[in-house]
């Protein structure tokens, strides 16, 4: 951590030195200075009588180490002279000898500065309220490093928005993974559930402040972490197309705290902090542990969790310190389904061979979902600190896709002529047509084909006629749903050294390497093309994603014409990106003898590649990469005491498509003693990743006309540029901020922001541009015979511009009542995103040329409406000796879906939703808590999907609030020395 000094709006002032916190006795006696042997942990001092604040500061550098103490008070106090060999709080207490200072050590060891006059007024408080505020509930002396090249801030001394999170906080739900707890803790973060949708389903997007979830950066100990290397293709409007970080691979066991920057800051930290940024910080215990196991379910009895989790701190040397933390999680799937009308209509009509339901709407199957990580400090001199941390996770996913209709499903059962409208049996003459036996023609019609008497004859294998002729009705009488999943690998390690140089500079340079990895696989289905020869499980292939960083970063504490210093902070920054496609099994994607007739020139009909998900082709995989190199410097002073200023520039240049500058100016003014303004301005940035670059996808998705095979395609590929594509170019955006704090005492606070937006060149894929005859056969001519396989094509592009603004507020509340220690935490969002621009395109209508937009109204409305504008909850946790309550009010505001993203006239207004959770824990031994808990108590649900016939999902699947219900889980925890 950098040499440096800040103001906290509770008037604390934080040093900080480039090696850890000592854990020094907090009663040693005290050391003549002419003793000549050293002690162990000792060092030597030379500090002349002065004003507190410049003692203290220099005795944080003497010892390098960590000191938190009251800056405003200390300008007013006067120490003694140090000279001599002295542990620290030997040094602490004759250099505070006699002043209103007194020195405190935390259960950890910590030594901070107070005034002997707060420490008085504490005594008189429950023991509980001081152990809640040390162990950083809701307290309100957090310290976060996100959003700051100077010394850690709090959240009202910062002067953008900051929520910091602690681990006990993050552990008082019931949610089993970090996205999913974050969600609940920080209303501008929305998180949906993905039941079918494509890879979204394996990593669900984030959506912070109305953005999409590649528009918020991720830290891991204030290093910038890998994105994933899923793309949401289907990404519930706001995130189509997004290539986001994957949250929940992070064990949150392994979590000291969270911070939320809900502040652009792209100028400080580079492309996709856009919407904010979110450090996640390792525990760095050096001793001690916990274990504990957790177990649940959902009311409507499914949705089995199991989860261990496992965390140790071990010493290294006198102030290193090594933390390991393991995580084990299973979880069953869950089913909030009804049965579709077409499937019910077969039922009716005899079909004894239809699944119930024969598609499943719920949260996905979890399988070995394996978490670790480690952090690690040691110090190499007494100017020089290595660290080193890395995280490692694998999960498998199960899930599935939509019911293929045995008579309905084109392609696979069925083809319809284009000009008749007259749909038939897809038969496989497996010894050619016009040779051998002929097969029968079957037209189509609501009634079963089972009882059609040709279609017994086909099924009647004992035949000659039987035994050449073949339909997919024979494997599956009562259709198919396919099931689709992967197995995620992500893993990412860091390490680096501080170091003090001459002349108060302190440097920062580190190596970052993150890797994420995911395999498809399909089961349950077919390529059709392959006729009776198909398997019916495939391995379509996989995507990888590959960063590497280097940074080298520099700060130091300046004296100006300022009477506080002022912080200067400059660095370097390398990265390089790779996106690896990796092809699959050969049947996955192998046009077979029995393909779709013209204008391949084969004459069966049957659809090529595995239903539902088609595999990646050799010819479309490949790896892609890009660097990028930046220069950025960041100021931090005091105009005065009351009157804080940032200031931040960036200059990034990216290997394929140019360079960007940005900056940020952020300030914040003290009215008086208990409230302060705080506002900022900055200019943002989100660099096209690699992926959306260059990736080809196939996927069965929801159309006007029902079920269809959609290409996703990057801007460059033939297809893309025949309907229009142009290069993609990096979104941009300016963004405002401007709040109140208030601090009314060291128990209350409160923060009011409002934010503003604008967002423009957009990056997503279009909406579903379907592809006529004439354009295949175009393409075909071309060279790109796979186009066959699509009935309608959607690419990358800089799409539209929006504006988002909101209001954040929070307001934080410590008390005692009797004998009750009480947090009470109130936090409510409100988010307005509006359409402001799209690009048109030229489109035929009739005999002449348009320019037309391509995102239809019910995109737009997903884009603006999907997330629910209002949302807030309210916490109180309390505790009394051995027990800790938590209850939570969460209210979710109205919504706007577009069933199935079909823009089809599918409209769902869903309704505003309450939720309540409540969480007991109770300290049966010293070393031992149980916990019982709810999740959604009251199993409050949404108002049922109006077209829930349609494809069988008894509620809108992007409902904010969920669509499981009530949560109920228990669990036990261990601590150990």
């Amino acid at each position: 951590m950098s040499l440096s000094a800040l103001h906290i709006a509770s008037g604390f002032f934080l040093f900080i030195a480039p090696a850890p916190t000592l854990h020094a006795q907090t009663d040693s006696p005290s050391q003549s200075p002419d003793q000549t042997e050293p002690k162990l942990g000792a060092y030597s001092f030379s500090i002349p009588a002065q004003n507190a604040n410049e003692a203290l500061t220099e005795l944080a550098k003497q010892a390098n180490t960590t000191l938190l103490f009251p800056f405003d008070l200390a300008k007013k106090v006067k120490t003694n002279a140090l000279e001599g060999t002295f542990t620290l709080n030997e040094a602490l207490a004759q250099l505070l000898e006699g002043t209103e200072l007194a020195v405190v050590t935390d259960e950890s060891g910590a030594v901070s500065i107070r005034s002997r006059s707060s420490l008085v007024a504490k005594e008189t408080q429950p023991q509980d309220t001081e152990k809640k505020t040390d162990e950083g509930g809701n307290g309100l002396e957090k310290i976060a490093v996100v959003g700051t090249r100077n010394s850690p801030r709090s959240a009202v001394d910062s002067p953008v928005p900051l929520d910091v999170i602690g681990s006990e906080t993050l552990n008082s739900q019931g949610n089993s993974d970090v996205l999913s707890m974050l969600s609940v803790m920080v209303p501008s973060l929305n998180v949906n559930d993905q039941p079918i949708n494509d890879a979204s389903s394996l990593v669900r997007p984030a959506n912070l402040r109305g953005m999409s979830s590649d528009h918020t950066l991720l830290l891991l100990n204030g290093k910038r972490r890998h994105r994933s290397a899923v793309i949401t293709f289907l990404g519930g409007g706001l995130s189509d197309g997004a290539q986001g970080p994957d949250i929940s691979v992070i064990p949150a066991y392994a979590l000291k705290q969270v911070e939320v920057l809900r502040d652009g800051a792209a100028a400080q930290y580079g492309s996709d902090a856009i919407a904010g940024v979110i450090n996640f910080v390792l525990k760095d215990a050096r001793e001690g542990g916990h274990v504990a196991l957790k177990v649940g379910g959902y009311s409507e009895g499914d949705g089995e969790l199991f989860q261990v989790q496992l965390n140790k701190g071990f010493a290294i040397g006198e102030n290193g310190f090594l933390n390991a933390t393991a995580e084990y999680r299973q979880q069953n799937g869950t089913s909030r389904s009804v049965q579709r009308v077409d499937a019910q209509n077969l039922i009716d009509q005899g079909n004894v061979f239809i699944a119930s339901p024969s598609q499943v709407w719920g949260a996905l199957d979890v399988n070995e979902d394996i978490k670790l990580a480690l952090n690690a400090g040691a110090d190499i001199s007494s100017k020089s600190q290595f660290y080193s941390f890395a995280t490692a996770a694998r999960r498998e996913i199960n899930g599935g896709f939509y019911f293929r209709n045995p008579q309905t499903r084109e392609g696979v059962f069925s083809r319809t002529d284009p000009n008749t409208g007259e749909s038939r049996l897809i038969v496989a003459d497996l010894d050619g047509l016009e040779s051998g036996i002929a097969c029968p023609s079957i037209t189509l019609s609501s009634n079963s084909v089972l009882l059609d008497p040709s279609y017994q004859l086909i099924a009647d294998n004992t035949t000659a006629l039987g035994a050449n002729c073949f339909a997919f009705n024979e494997w599956f009488p009562g259709g198919f749903t396919p099931k689709f999943g992967g197995t995620i690998t992500d893993a990412s390690v860091a390490m680096g050294v501080k170091h003090e140089l001459p002349n108060g500079w302190a440097m920062d340079a580190s190596a970052t390497l993150g890797y994420s990895d995911i395999e498809y696989t399909i089961s349950n289905t077919v390529n059709p093309s392959l006729g009776p020869q198909t398997p019916t499980s495939f391995s379509p292939g996989g995507v990888s994603q590959v960063e590497r960083t280097l940074n080298l970063d520099f700060n130091k504490l300046i004296q100006t014409i300022f009477d506080d210093p002022v912080s200067i902070a400059v660095g370097l920054e390398w990265r390089k990106e790779t996106y690896f496609q990796k092809s699959g099994d050969e049947a996955s994607y192998i046009a077979g003898p029995f393909a779709l007739e013209p204008p391949l020139g084969l004459n069966q009909g049957f659809s090529i590649g595995s239903n539902g998900f088609p595999g990646y082709q050799p010819q479309s995989a490949g790896h892609w990469s890009r660097s990028n190199w930046a220069v950025y410097a960041d100021l931090e002073f005091y105009v005065t005491e009351a009157w804080q200023f940032g200031v931040a520039t960036r200059v990034e240049h990216f290997s394929d498509f140019g360079s960007t500058f940005d900056g940020k100016l952020s300030t914040r003014y003290k009215l008086n003693d208990i409230f302060a303004l705080r506002g900022s301005v900055n200019t943002g940035f989100k660099a096209p990743t690699v992926g959306q670059s260059n990736v080809i996808n196939v996927t069965t998705a929801y159309g006007v006309n029902g079920l269809e095979d959609q290409a996703t395609l990057p801007p460059t590929d033939l297809i893309s540029l025949q309907l229009g594509a142009t290069p993609l170019t990096p979104e941009e955006s300016v963004n405002f901020s401007l709040g109140l704090v208030m601090q009314a005492s060291e128990n209350f606070f409160a923060t009011l922001d409002y934010f503003n937006i604008r967002l423009s060149d957009r990056i997503s894929t279009t909406s579903a541009i379907p592809l006529t005859d004439d354009d295949i056969s175009a393409l075909i001519a071309q060279g790109r015979p796979d186009a066959a396989k699509y009935n309608a094509a959607k690419y990358f592009t800089n799409d539209f511009d929006t504006k988002t603004q909101g209001v954040d507020l929070v307001v934080n509340y410590n008390f005692a009542l009797a004998d009750w220690s009480n947090s009470l935490l109130l936090a409510f969002n409100w988010t307005d995103t509006q359409v402001e621009r799209v690009t048109l395109y030229p489109a035929q209508v009739g005999d002449e040329i348009r320019l037309l937009p391509n995102l239809t109204q019910a995109r737009i409305r997903m884009l603006e409406d999907n997330l629910p504008a209002h949302r807030g909850s309210i916490t109180l946790e309390q505790s009394k000796g051995n027990w800790a309550f938590t209850w939570r009010l969460n209210y979710y505001g109205e919504f706007y879906e577009d069933h199935l993203d079909a823009s089809a006239g599918m409209d769902i207004y869903g309704n505003a939703l309450t939720t309540f959770d409540a969480q007991v824990a109770w300290k049966v031994l010293p070393q031992t808590q149980v916990t019982l808990g709810a999740q959604n108590l009251f199993d409050s649900l949404p108002n049922e999907n109006p077209f829930q016939g349609e494809v069988g999902a008894l509620y809108p699947p992007t409902s904010p609030s969920g669509i499981n219900g009530a949560f109920y889980y228990a669990g036990i925890e261990y601590t150990f020395n």
